[in-house]
């Protein structure tokens, strides 16, 4: 059998002795397209190549690009499992001529792979070419020999392909396999086509026009070929099988599910599995690409994808969390090919752990409301949009996850009634969105990038250097001078000024010309990731373009941020070190006056987490070594031991910046190992000291450390110092005793209090008014004490009441406490008269008179008040008749 593996290589290496560039897979979060959620088809990561805004050093190139379908137009998320072809997660495979190939040889290159290299017979293939493509249908009679009835015209859209409403376009042709007439279907174009017997395997398209807003304008000047295939589907075929879920890989992950749950993995049960297997490889590349969980954007739709999977899971009867402990099975099918996903398996496991463990806490509760809301319904029935929403918002289910869980039933879900409860949430997470995607491609910036190149970065070896003006910007628009005042955008040939990425902030400083000009630079930003842009204030004189520049990195300001970046590669391996590998960096801020930094980590770091973080990173700053940074290719660099940043785009060469030493990785290892195009100190004694002075959640799952370095660090230990000497001076103590002495004053402040509410208690007790003479009465045949006691604390009452029972014996008392107008009572008997008296009965007797309302208690001690406390002396009279009723 030829695995699923050996196509994918078998692919590349066709191509690549064709003369085709392998590019590796992007990520799935787009680089280049904010209007995509998830990288959804091979030629993703090409699209400002064939639109002309992007240069590459090859014409042509193949790849097999991960894929992700699961919102929007192309959702495939509500068949999964269920369908033989459906998945969230797929591989594209492609290749692409920018312009230097077009039909003839694409559909030569498919039809040779195919039939000769694969073996597939030509008697299993159809082709499909856009009804008026005589050309295409003349290339395939000529190349393939195919014969006309099994060249099939089809005359709507889904042979026609378009960038967009404007842009590149052109016919397809797509290849179908046949599986045999044992399988329900028709060819493509006919009556039954949606039967199962003819599937698609490959689509070539033929990028051949330009099109404004849908109108054919003219033929592109470079034609050009864009093909997929789904891995997948080409796999069923060559391993003999009609269900992509019976191919090698699906099979062994379904396999890994069946055994962790004991369970069959057909029958009732397959649904359940392939789910599963679907789910995880999706949710697995999508936190190796840097996303999480979440309640709105990429991180939403990803832990729908784990949510379902995880009914999935519950559905076979697995007790325990599952999906985590199928990562390794993951890993070993598909790690070869994509090192990420090894890269990051702690990380994936420590997340679906702990989403899953989440989500069982609230799945019972909610299958419990749907159990509830569905007891009377029959199959064809349709359940509430407002329940499906309050499944949603209240025990986090998603509206897929709850139509699902009611396909079994035959039940179907209100799907406008949920979009209405939905709107406002919708409306939030849409505006969230749109802020969330990478920077739209900008016509203007790749026009300078065309023009002039990359700017080189000379900062890593020196903070001045000379550069030519290549560019001005002005408010977005191209300029040819900038005078006195003017604030500008400044492109250069080659600069020493660092621009914003990877957390640490751009440089700032100053450029001055030979003619006497001089501005300030304020920050410097990077766009397409090869255009330095120089946020500038003229000053003096007049900056033109082509004139020569001299650029001076503020000295100072860049010394700071190199410590608190070095400090954030030491800050993360202590943390790896205290807190275990699955702690990987999710984002940080690296400034010149302070660091924070976002890690991967489920629960607060105790004190003495913090403790010996920052213990351990001081260790290696007082040791001094050297930093040292390599350039390396990513796969040498991560061989290696290199960290490399889940989600970053890595070039064909990268920075390996080491530091440290390690203390149990043997003789020469070092403490820090990562991927980072960032500045750093020279040796680590350049830190010169690490403090950190914060610890918080930032979202679920994600914990910051906020920490100073270097002389922020010392003006803050200093500024702490200062106060614990003020401290002592006011205690007349040294440092050293304050704890002491504070703790002493204290309890010397405890005692006093005590002694003072026994003297007022005491003095409260001796007279008061209501009871001229404060020993007690007899009213209506039982023992009374009743007194006010002007300035005591209502919390005494109770036990001034109890002091009074104990006088008494048998007997009533009570007492009120007046205090700022207000008035505070308490009613205790004694136990032998509860048969026939009640406290919390007299007490309403005296709130009622106090002003206020309600009061409880027992029946032998109550206490209310109210804010008539001048009523104090009546409401004791209140209780006395009462009693003398």
């Amino acid at each position: 059998m030829t695995s699923t593996n050996d196509i994918r290589r078998g692919f590349l290496d066709y191509f690549a002795s064709q003369g085709h560039q392998i590019v590796p897979s992007a990520p799935l979060v787009p680089q280049n397209d904010p209007t995509l959620m998830f990288v959804n088809a091979g030629m993703v990561p090409f699209k400002n190549v064939f639109t002309g805004l992007e240069t590459r050093p090859y014409v042509t190139a193949t790849s097999s690009q991960k894929c992700v379908r699961a919102g929007g137009k192309h959702n495939d998320l509500d068949n999964v499992g269920y369908t033989a072809r459906h998945h969230t997660f797929f591989e594209m495979l492609g290749n692409f001529s920018f312009g230097q190939y077009f039909k003839e040889q694409a559909i030569t290159h498919a039809w040779t792979l195919l039939t000769r290299d694969w073996g597939l017979s030509p008697d299993k293939l159809t082709a499909t070419v856009y009804h008026t493509d005589d050309e295409a249908f003349d290339l395939w009679r000529k190349i393939a020999g195919l014969p006309e009835h099994r060249i099939i015209r089809i005359p709507t859209k889904d042979n026609f392909w378009a960038m967009g409403d404007s842009g590149p376009c052109g016919p397809c042709s797509e290849i179908f396999f046949d599986h045999g007439d044992h399988i329900a279907g028709g060819p493509p174009g006919s009556p039954d086509e949606d039967g199962d017997r003819f599937v698609e395997i490959w689509n070539l398209v033929f990028m051949q026009y330009e099109q404004e807003a849908n109108e054919i304008t003219g033929e592109l000047p470079r034609p050009s070929i864009d093909t997929g295939m789904g891995l997948e589907r080409i796999a069923a075929v060559m391993q003999g099988v009609h269900d992509n879920y019976d191919t090698d890989t699906f099979k062994a992950l379904i396999a890994a599910s069946g055994e962790l749950t004991r369970t069959a993995t057909t029958g009732d049960n397959q649904a359940s599995h392939r789910v599963i297997a679907d789910h995880l490889r999706t949710a697995g590349f999508l936190v190796a690409d840097g996303v999480l969980p979440a309640n709105e954007g990429r991180g939403y739709v990803l832990r729908r994808i784990m949510r379902r999977a995880m009914r999935h899971a519950h559905l076979l009867g697995a007790a325990e969390p599952l999906m985590h402990r199928l990562v390794p099975a993951l890993a070993a099918e598909m790690g070869a090919a994509y090192p990420e996903l090894v890269r990051a398996q702690p990380l994936i496991e420590a997340t679906l752990r702990q989403e899953e463990t989440r989500f069982r806490q609230t799945l019972d509760r909610g299958l419990k409301l749907l159990d509830e809301a569905t007891a009377g319904m029959t199959a064809g029935g349709t359940l509430a949009g407002e329940t499906a929403f309050k499944l949603y918002d209240t025990f986090g289910f998603p509206y897929d996850l709850t139509e699902d869980a009611l396909r079994a039933q035959g039940l179907a879900v209100d799907r406008a009634g949920f979009d209405t409860a939905m709107a406002e949430q919708k409306r939030a997470a849409r505006a969230a969105w749109k802020g969330s995607g990478a920077k739209a491609s900008d016509d203007l910036w790749f026009d300078l990038v065309e023009e002039h190149g990359a700017t080189e970065f000379t900062g890593y070896a020196a903070d001045e250097s000379e550069g030519v003006v290549l560019a001005l910007l002005k408010d977005g628009t191209r300029v040819e001078r900038a005078a006195a005042g003017d604030q500008v955008e400044l492109i250069v040939n080659q600069t020493p000024f660092y621009a914003e990425s990877g957390g640490q902030v751009g440089d700032a400083g100053t450029a001055t010309t030979d003619k006497g000009a001089r501005a300030s630079v304020t920050d410097t930003h990077k766009h397409l990731g090869r255009v330095w842009a120089h946020q500038l204030t003229v000053g003096v004189g007049e900056i033109a373009v082509g004139d020569a520049v001299h650029l001076a990195v503020d000295h100072e300001r860049r010394g700071a941020i190199r410590a608190n970046h070095s400090a954030t590669h030491l800050l993360h391996a202590a943390l790896r070190e205290r807190l275990g590998t699955h702690v990987a960096q999710k984002g940080s801020l690296v400034a010149p006056e302070r660091l924070r930094f976002d890690v991967s980590h489920s629960s607060a770091m105790s004190p003495a987490d913090l403790a010996q973080v920052e213990a351990d990173v001081n260790a290696q700053v007082r040791a001094n070594t050297p930093v040292t940074t390599r350039l390396m290719t990513p796969d040498e660099a991560i061989a290696e031991g290199a960290m490399a940043l889940f989600g970053e785009k890595y070039g064909d060469e990268v920075r390996v910046v080491s530091m440290g030493t390690g203390a149990s990785e043997g003789e020469g290892a070092r403490y820090s190992v990562e991927l980072c195009g960032g500045t750093h100190v020279a040796a680590l004694g350049d830190i010169g000291l690490l403090k950190i002075v914060g610890e918080g959640a930032v979202s679920s799952g994600v914990r910051r450390v906020e920490a100073l370095t270097g002389e922020a660090a010392r003006a803050y230990l200093s500024a702490r110092d200062d106060k614990l000497r003020e401290a002592a001076a006011v205690l007349k103590s040294s440092p050293d005793e304050v704890p002491a002495r504070v703790a002493a004053l204290i309890e010397d402040r405890r005692r006093l209090e005590r002694e003072l509410a026994d003297a007022k208690k005491a003095l409260a007790m001796g007279g008061g008014t209501g009871n001229a003479a404060a020993g007690p009465e007899q009213v209506g045949g039982v023992n009374f004490i009743g007194q006010v006691l002007d300035g005591f604390e209502a919390k005494g009452l109770r036990g001034a009441v109890d002091d009074a029972k104990a006088r008494l014996g048998s007997g009533v008392a009570v007492m009120v406490a007046v205090n700022d107008g207000r008035a505070s009572v308490a009613v205790g008997i004694s136990e032998d008269l509860l048969a026939s008296h009640n406290a919390v009965d007299l007490l309403r007797r005296a709130v009622a008179v106090l002003g206020g309302q309600g009061g409880g208690g027992r029946p032998d001690m109550a206490q209310g008040g109210g804010p008539d406390g001048d009523k104090a002396a009546e409401a004791v009279a209140a209780v006395r008749a009462a009693l003398d009723a």
